[in-house]
């Protein structure tokens, strides 16, 4: 049986696994309800940022102690 991480694959590209990060990521900044998922460079690529700031904000979000990052 398939763990929850993954059955979900990039919405975009179908990247499989996704890393925790990059459902937390595409929960926080898109919907906390998603159903589709982008993994980081298909992520950058939709919102026109790069990887290494989409990181930066992975790390924020953390220090904060976002649970969708746990």
């Amino acid at each position: 049986m398939l763990s929850d991480m993954e059955t979900k694959k990039c919405y975009v590209c179908g990247k499989i696994p996704l890393s925790k990060d990059e459902i937390g990521l595409t929960k926080k900044i898109i919907n906390k309800d998603a159903t589709a998922f982008y993994c980081l460079p298909c992520l950058a690529e939709y919102l026109e940022v790069t990887e290494e700031e989409l990181i930066a904000k992975i790390e924020e979000f953390k220090e904060e102690g976002c649970t969708l990052f746990k």
